[in-house]
């Protein structure tokens, strides 16, 4: 908003209606910007059409002329810029310049190399400016000779003259994201990457974009699908910032410098008084040091008595060119000096010391650890990569590790430790059972990792169990029973269930207790037992041991999503609410994010689209294996009729492969369950139902088919029907539309009988739908009618609109083919106005090619007393109904055969609509076809006008399909 602001005071200086001249003077430091904005404001038509002086002063007090006059070639000025046997100053040739013709536009840059002639010069022609004027003056605040006076002096500015100074700020953390997305891609870029992106680089922007560069090269050489912040602690320093700040240290007096290197050596802002103990200055001399360091822009004061590097990056270049022996030192002094604070900094302690090659000190350090933050984790992880630890040793740092980094900070890094830790030989047996179980609990959170993590706490239950450790066996075994395990049977399930509960009832430790009571409660509200709601009751919400209620939370989360896919949606978001916060409280973040991606979904079931696929990108940000906020984006995508982004979104490997077919043996059915492994089971389900839902979409019948064949006999492995929700009615309706209907009954009477005895609202709505759709293929439309208003009744209730709307079109259709055996009858009539108001609903909640669909069977079957009476309608240069329809898909990426399979029309007729509009909106190209399609809608009269019947019909180019 404010860069608009100057652009505005500019626009007036410039227009020549006798309005106030104007001065711009723009601060920033190296790389912050300021020569792009000026580039941008050279490019306002007003600038563009003015005499205008551009140069840019340099170092050696010369300056090149970048826009001589609005001339294109840009020269050299100063005394290099003179004609043969003349030398001019750089002071007299700039005079030359704003003599031979004054600019109504004159831009200096760099204004902190300009000499004092030439200062004196810019000075004059600010207290006399033209009309027309307008100056934008550039430079750096802490290289000005005279600090706050960019032209050397005070200026006697005209009365007449507007003067505005604005200092370039760093980007924060949104557009530190928006840069790195454009260059790597949003869904790469995760939240803890674009956080210490901002912070390592200050939000300077030159220094963002090095960094993305390297990231993005690095990352075409590995192949790397997601971004994390160790990527960017080892991409390394760009050139540029390098050079900057070792220059900037060596333009210091030798006796200085050490001050600066102290601050590289602390890596974060210190007071005066620390960065003088750890140089090794006293008395007076440390904050001479730290002026001189001010002064020549080698540091900064970050915050108020702190002080660092602008970029905390820079820290690295200089930390990097130190000596050994000058590193070590420091490093000492800033130990000893840490070592007298208190409570005492262990993490700092720890890193300094092994900075100075003190191992013995270091490792002691690293044994008061608590891994509470990514520094001590990276401590600990480095700690452990020693070798020749004493076992015992080893064992605890790697029991420190470990138990923090299931429901705390954790990096890539610490799965990779653990294992080599776990199969140490040397190991105590009791440590390595419980090192495994919380590794095999890390690689469940990683996502992607289920059948390694499943395997790893196997062990880890047996280990355990043979080390007399029962409690935390019993942890092992409850997690083993958790039903989100994708592969593992409920079968299998319920046998670790109940073994961990034994275990648990033999320690009579109390955490186990209460592990094993909020895995039952799990396992039976993903069953839709109705024994869940009285075991979640009596859950120990106000246990005052921080570990229970950690249990408990995770109880609550996994209950809340369990009744979610349930159909449970207000009872859910109870539950939800309670588990986010006692995360909170017990400090488990992990299961905040558990939380959030639940709350997610539930938006999707109950309509709440506003504003929801922005949610769900900032999840993924937050967390790039945010599953089920990938799913949602994906069910988002389809609705709207976005195709290309469906399949971005869809979790890799979900669902397996479509040629894997339904009867297979044991090795296509391990195949499938790894397809599977890259979410939690009922996501998995729900993104195979989206994905056999697009190829349908993309008439991809066959393929759809044995999709559904092989997410069919993947759920019946799992045989956790209730879960079936969101994927049955596809299945069915991909046999179905394949012909083989004997499969699709087959699949509701397994569907049906899987139901039985389980409170399951959602699951028995998707039922009823899939009797509709068997009775819709066999032609019984009263049937098929009279169960999608059942299935419609029940989606209602839940409520789950969305789905509602579709029970909606199903019997509306059905209404219309029956309305076909007695034109004009009041069951079709009545079709015709539920059509209307289904197509209103989709649209409302920004379904748009389901909408468009739902128009489409409108125009396909209306009676013949609904068309609109013979002749064209004059649209001129205004879009027909028709072809804003038909723009509004192209623009979501569809190609012609798909429009013309959405809305029954021919491909060749889709590409006329599509030519006319483009013509109409004075795009050249379909990709500007999406921007302008937002900007510019069909009146909502023509709109209106054919959802009451008055359609293009074929006077308006349709041709038949």
């Amino acid at each position: 908003m404010r860069e608009q602001v100057w652009e505005r005071r500019l626009t007036s200086a410039l227009s020549g209606d006798g309005q106030e001249p104007a001065l711009v003077l723009v601060e920033g430091d190296a790389g912050m910007g300021k020569s792009r904005l000026v580039h941008r404001l050279l490019e306002l038509p007003r600038a563009r059409g003015v005499a205008r002086l551009v140069v840019t002063f340099q170092a050696s007090g010369a300056f090149v002329v970048a826009d001589p006059l609005g001339g294109p070639e840009p020269r050299a000025g100063g005394a290099e810029a003179a004609s043969p046997g003349v030398r001019l100053t750089a002071c007299q040739a700039l005079e030359a310049l704003l003599a031979s013709a004054r600019p109504a536009l004159l831009v200096a840059e760099d204004l902190h190399h300009a000499d004092d002639d030439c200062l004196a010069l810019l000075r004059a022609q600010l207290r006399e400016p033209p009309a027309p004027f307008a100056a934008v003056l550039t430079y750096r605040p802490e290289q000005l000779r005279s600090p706050g006076l960019p032209l050397g002096r005070a200026v006697d500015y005209p009365a007449r003259l507007s003067v505005v100074r604005r200092r370039l700020e760093p980007l924060d953390e949104e557009r530190v994201r928006w840069v790195a997305g454009e260059s790597l891609g949003a869904r790469r870029c995760p939240q803890e990457f674009v956080g210490r992106l901002r912070q390592r680089s200050g939000g300077v922007p030159q220094v963002v974009v090095d960094l993305v560069r390297m990231l993005r090269d690095a990352a075409e050489r590995t192949g790397r699908e997601c971004f994390s912040a160790r990527d960017v602690d080892e991409a390394g320093v760009p050139v540029r910032l390098a050079e900057l700040v070792l220059d900037r240290t060596a333009a210091l007096p030798e006796a200085y410098r050490p001050i600066v290197w102290a601050a590289a050596v602390l890596d974060e802002p210190a007071g005066a008084e620390d960065l003088a103990a750890v140089a090794g200055f006293g008395g007076d001399t440390g904050r001479t040091a730290l002026i001189a360091a001010l002064e020549g822009s080698a540091l900064r004061e970050t915050s108020e008595g702190r002080y660092g590097f602008a970029v905390p990056l820079a820290a690295s270049a200089l930390y990097a060119e130190l000596p050994g022996p000058v590193r070590e030192r420091l490093h000492h002094r800033a130990a000893a000096m840490l070592a007298a604070r208190e409570p005492v900094p262990w993490a700092r302690i720890a890193r300094h010391w092994r900075g100075g090659g003190r191992t013995e000190d270091w490792l002691r350090a690293a044994e008061h650890l608590v891994n509470g933050d990514e520094a001590a984790v990276a401590l600990l992880e480095k700690a452990l990569d020693v070798g020749g630890l004493p076992p015992d040793k080893r064992g605890r740092l790697a029991l420190t590790l470990a138990r923090g980094a299931v429901l705390g900070r954790r990096s890539d890094g610490t799965a990779r430790v653990l294992r080599g830790i776990v199969e140490d030989p040397a190991l105590p047996a009791a440590d390595r059972g419980e090192i495994r179980l919380e590794l095999g609990l890390l690689l469940h959170h990683r996502k992607r990792r289920f059948e390694e993590g499943r395997t790893e706490l196997r062990r880890a239950a047996h280990e355990l169990a043979e080390a007399q450790r029962p409690a935390l066996a019993a942890r092992a075994m409850a997690a083993l029973a958790n039903p989100f395990f994708p592969g593992a049977s409920l079968a299998e399930n319920v046998t670790w269930l109940e073994r961990a509960e034994a275990a648990a009832d033999a320690s009579g430790d109390r955490v186990a207790r209460t592990a094993t009571r909020a895995c039952r409660a799990t396992v039976l509200m993903n069953t839709g037992d109705l024994e869940a709601w009285r075991l979640v009751a009596r859950l120990p919400r106000d246990s005052a041991d921080r570990a229970s209620r950690q249990q408990v939370a995770r109880g609550l989360c996994n209950t809340a999503n369990g009744a979610v896919y349930l159909g449970h949606y207000r009872r859910a978001a109870g539950l939800l609410s309670e588990g986010i916060e006692l995360a909170a409280r017990s400090g488990a973040p992990f299961l905040e994010r558990v939380g959030g991606g639940t709350a997610l979904f539930r938006d999707w079931l109950t309509g709440r689209w506003d504003g929801l696929a922005e949610r769900c990108t900032g999840l993924v940000a937050e967390d790039g294996s945010a599953s089920d906020a990938r799913v949602v984006l994906a069910l988002l995508a389809l609705a709207k009729g976005d195709w290309e982004a469906v399949r971005d979104w869809l979790p890799r490997g979900v669902p397996p492969s479509p040629h894997a077919p339904c009867e297979t043996d044991r090795a296509d059915e391990a195949e499938a369950e790894r397809a599977y492994e890259s979410c939690e089971a009922p996501v998995a389900a729900t993104a195979a139902g989206a994905h056999i839902r697009l190829l349908l979409a993309r008439q991809d019948v066959e393929s759809a088919a044995e999709a559904a064949a092989s997410a069919w006999a993947w759920l019946g492995r799992k045989g956790v029907w209730v879960w079936g929700a969101e994927l049955a009615p596809w299945v069915v309706e991909a046999h179905t539309r394949a012909g083989q209907r004997e499969l699709a009954r087959r699949v509701v009477a397994e569907f049906a009988a899987g139901l039985t005895g389980r409170d399951a609202p959602s699951a028995t709505a998707a039922l009823l739908w899939c009797r509709a759709v068997l009775a819709e293929s066999d032609g019984e439309w009263e049937e098929a009618r009279s169960r999608f208003q059942q299935s419609g009744g029940a989606y209602a209730g839940l409520p789950h609109p969305y789905a509602r709307a579709l029970m909606a079109e199903g019997a509306g259709r059905c209404a219309l083919l029956l309305g076909e055996r007695a034109e004009g009858s009041a069951v079709a009539d009545e079709a015709v106005a539920e059509l209307i108001r289904c197509a209103e609903e989709l649209t409302d909640l920004g379904a748009v090619w389901d909408a468009a669909r739902v128009r489409a069977t409108l125009r396909a079957y209306r009676p013949a007393a609904q068309r609109r009476p013979p002749g064209r309608p004059a649209y001129a240069q205004r879009m027909s109904p028709r072809e804003g329809e038909v723009a509004e898909l192209a623009a979501t990426g569809l190609t012609n055969r798909e429009i013309a399979a959405t809305l029954y029309l021919s491909p060749r007729t889709v590409e006329q609509h599509v030519a006319r509009a483009m013509r109409k909106l004075g795009i050249a190209s379909r990709q500007g076809l999406a921007k302008e399609v937002a900007r510019i809608r069909p009146a909502s009269g023509e709109r209106d006008g054919e959802r009451n019947g008055a359609g293009d019909g074929a006077a308006d180019g349709d041709g038949g399909a």
